[in-house]
C-alpha cells in the first residue's frame, strides 16, 4: 500500500522543474543546501527533505557533512536502485585537494562516505586565483565522467574570468556555475555571460541568508501579502522565474515544504521588475579573488 505521504511527496517533486544542461542533463531547479549543518544533524534534515519530495541534494567535502549525508541516503534507500537514479547528489572538491591526483583520491573517498556509486555533479568549489589548478583538477573531473562515476561536471564562484581561463586550458565549459546570488547580490555580469556560454546559473544564499527577507523597505513583504504566500517564497519564486536553479537550506521540515511550494502564484511582471531594483553593491559571502574554502 501507498502511503499517502508518499503520494504527497511524489506530487511535490513532480511540481519542480528540470534545467537542461549544455551536457544533455537535466537537474531539479530546486534542491537542498547542506551547508553549515553538522554531520550528525545532517541526517534528519536530509530524511526530512526526501520526504517532502526534494530530490536534488547539495553537498560539498568542505561541509564535513558527506558521511551524514550518505548515512540519510542510506536510511531512506536513496543510495541505490530507482530511487538512488531519481535523485541528483552534487558534492565538491575541497580547495585543498584540487590538482589531478589528489582531486581522484579525494572523490574516492567522498563517494565512500555518501554510500553511492555515482554522483551527479561534482564540482571545484572555489577558483583560488592565486594558486590555480584549476585546469589540472579539471582533467580529473573529465577522467571521473568518463569512469561514469560523475554525470555532470560544474564549478562554484567562478567568475568570467576563471571561466575563460579553464576553457582556454580544457577546451570546455562547465555545464553550472553556483554562485552567490540574491535580489540584493545579482551578479548581472555572471549571469550574462554564462548565460553567452551556454552555462546554467545556480544560486546560493538564494535569500542572503536571510537578509533579503526585508530587502527594499518591505517590498518583498507587500508582494509577500499579496499572493498570501511567505518573503521567502516571493524571493524563491523570483529566482524560479529567471531560470535559476536554487538550493535553499533549512533544517525544519515545515519550511523545506514551503520552499518547494513555490508554483502555486507567478509575480506580475511589475513585482518582478521591483525585485530586480533591489540589486546592490554588497555581497553576504566570500570574494572569489580572494577566498579559499577548506
Amino acid at each position: 500500500m501507498i502511503e499517502t505521504s508518499d503520494l504527497a511527496a511524489a506530487a511535490a517533486a513532480a511540481t519542480v522543474p528540470h534545467i537542461k544542461l549544455n551536457d544533455g542533463n537535466a537537474i531539479p531547479q530546486i534542491g537542498l543546501g547542506v551547508l553549515r549543518i553538522d554531520d550528525e544533524g545532517v541526517v534528519p534534515v536530509v530524511e526530512s527533505a526526501l520526504a517532502a519530495g526534494y530530490r536534488h541534494i547539495d553537498g560539498a567535502a568542505g561541509y564535513n557533512n558527506e558521511a551524514g549525508v550518505g548515512r540519510a541516503l542510506a536510511a531512506t534507500g536513496f543510495n541505490t536502485g530507482d530511487q538512488r537514479k531519481s535523485l541528483w547528489l552534487t558534492t565538491k572538491l575541497r580547495d585543498s585537494e584540487q590538482g589531478y591526483d589528489s582531486a581522484l583520491k579525494a572523490f574516492d573517498n567522498s563517494l565512500k562516505l555518501l554510500q553511492v556509486d555515482y554522483v551527479d555533479m561534482y564540482m571545484i568549489h572555489w577558483p583560488t586565483p592565486f594558486n590555480w589548478r584549476s585546469g589540472d583538477t579539471w582533467k580529473a573531473f573529465a577522467k571521473l565522467r568518463e569512469d561514469g562515476r560523475v554525470r555532470t561536471l560544474g564549478v562554484c564562484n567562478f567568475l568570467p574570468e576563471h571561466l575563460e581561463r579553464l576553457h582556454e586550458e580544457t577546451g570546455e565549459w562547465p555545464a553550472v556555475d553556483q554562485i552567490e546570488l540574491h535580489p540584493t547580490w545579482q551578479q548581472r555580469d555572471v549571469v550574462a555571460f554564462c548565460q553567452e556560454h551556454g552555462i546554467a546559473v545556480e544560486a546560493y544564499s538564494p535569500m542572503a541568508r536571510g537578509a533579503d527577507l526585508n530587502a527594499g523597505d518591505g517590498t518583498i513583504a507587500r508582494i509577500a501579502a499579496a499572493h498570501n504566500v511567505t518573503p521567502a517564497q516571493v524571493i524563491l519564486r523570483w529566482h524560479i522565474e529567471n531560470g535559476t536553479i536554487i538550493i535553499p537550506k533549512s533544517v525544519h521540515a515545515e519550511r523545506q515544504k514551503q520552499n518547494l511550494d513555490v508554483f502555486g502564484f507567478a509575480l506580475s511582471l511589475e513585482e518582478h521588475k521591483a525585485i530586480d531594483a533591489l540589486d546592490g553593491p554588497q555581497r553576504a559571502g566570500h570574494d572569489p579573488m580572494t577566498f579559499t574554502y577548506a
